[in-house]
């Protein structure tokens, strides 16, 4: 075959461009995954420090904590898990967090221990995914000392 034709079928034209279809939706796939396990690490970094956070306000207001200017200082569990949910942090992904505090001792005097455990349920926006949320869990656990 010769003539104009033969030229089309050798040219390069639309290589590049078909090149791009195919690839583009590949890249940017990976791109937004990458973004989204991103903010899962963001996500479990923010709730292990809010659960330290919390365990640090509970050993320091324990049942022994009076001063001359507060003489009922103790920290109750509904105060540790307000304390908390009320830290603040950049809730980059718009999900939910849920606070429990225990005493595994039985008591907020020194000597027992305190655990936070906080539950985060941060929404996948991924398509293609088959889990609509992704809980992460992180816990504290201290002596409380006054």
């Amino acid at each position: 075959m010769n003539g104009p034709g033969r030229r089309v079928l050798q040219s390069d034209l639309g290589g590049a461009l078909l090149d791009t279809a195919l690839t583009l939706p590949i890249v940017l796939t990976l791109f937004f995954c990458f973004m989204e396990a991103c903010l899962i690490a963001y996500a479990k970094n923010m709730i292990t420090e809010c659960a330290r956070e919390g365990t640090r306000y509970a050993i320091y207001h324990g049942a022994t904590c009076p001063t001359s200017s507060n003489p009922t200082c103790e920290a109750t569990a509904t105060q540790v898990n307000t304390y908390v949910s009320n830290l603040g942090w950049p809730n980059l992904s718009g999900g939910t967090m849920q606070v429990n505090t225990t005493y595994p001792g039985g008591s907020e005097a020194p000597g027992n221990y305190v655990q936070v455990q906080v539950t985060y349920s941060m929404p996948v926006t991924m398509p293609f995914v088959p889990v609509s949320t992704f809980n992460l869990t992180s816990a504290s656990k201290a002596l409380i000392l006054q």
